[in-house]
């Protein structure tokens, strides 16, 4: 991606992995504009850290999605970085009729939600001289973990969303990123003290090295190949096997 400065908006940036990337762009001197649904978190944020700005934003909400749109592109026509963070998950049991408001749910916010923003900024982006997508998927967008499945389904679809968006912007001035995490310490299935889960700095620290270092593609950390990578290599039915344990 290109170099400081970017003036950079996110979804879902208001804990987790949205907020620690904002915080480590704003530190290495980008303009950050974050968004997210909890007003009272952007105003701390906002707070503790001067220079980035917030706009509550709900990515469920297709309406205010455009208003946002308008308001971030009017006031920051230098604006050249999207990254939708914004996503949920949670546990179903599919043969517990309850669960369909929870897939329906989570298909609004993880999949029509990035659709969504990146309908509203790519005609903005596309008239930049520079500019780049970061979407966000799952290396369980490879393998599933069977207890959330519609989150790893909405994961999958936003990866084969974005091969297809790299494609059709490949003549554009608009490079795409496909952020693919393993299970990190966040606040998502209250992973936060999961021995399991990869630790937030660590993960970020990684990150961002293959975001400065990549022109696009995949960003894939070290801990996350063995899901991405795990029909390539054969060891799919394990990996499975392993997650259907949780």
């Amino acid at each position: 991606m290109k170099q400081t400065p970017n003036t950079v908006f996110l979804t879902g940036a208001t804990s987790g992995i949205g907020l620690g990337l904002a915080l480590r762009l704003h530190e290495l001197g980008d303009k950050v504009i974050i968004s997210g649904r909890r007003e009272d978190r952007l105003d701390r944020i906002a707070a503790e850290h001067p220079g980035i700005e917030t706009v509550p934003l709900d990515v469920a909400d297709p309406a205010r999605i455009a208003e946002v749109a308008d308001e971030v592109t009017r006031a920051h026509p230098e604006l050249n970085v999207v990254a939708t963070v914004a996503g949920i998950m949670h546990p179903e049991r599919l043969l517990d009729p309850a669960h369909l408001a929870t897939a329906e749910a989570t298909v609004t916010t993880n999949l029509l939600g990035t659709i969504r923003v990146l309908s509203a900024f790519l005609p903005f982006l596309a008239e930049q001289p520079e500019a780049a997508v970061i979407t966000v998927s799952s290396g369980l967008a490879f393998v599933p973990l069977p207890l959330t499945p519609t989150y790893a389904a909405t994961k999958a679809a936003i990866h084969s969303y974005t091969e297809s968006l790299r494609v059709q912007l490949a003549d554009t001035p608009v490079r795409v990123f496909e952020l693919v995490p393993p299970a990190v310490q966040t606040a998502l299935m209250n992973q936060e003290d999961d021995e399991n889960a990869m630790p937030l700095e660590p993960f970020l620290s990684e990150a961002m090295a293959l975001l400065a270092a990549q022109a696009e593609g995949e960003l894939l950390v070290e801990t996350v190949k063995p899901l991405r990578y795990a029909e390539r290599d054969g060891s799919y039915p394990q990996v499975l096997a392993q997650l259907s344990h949780f």
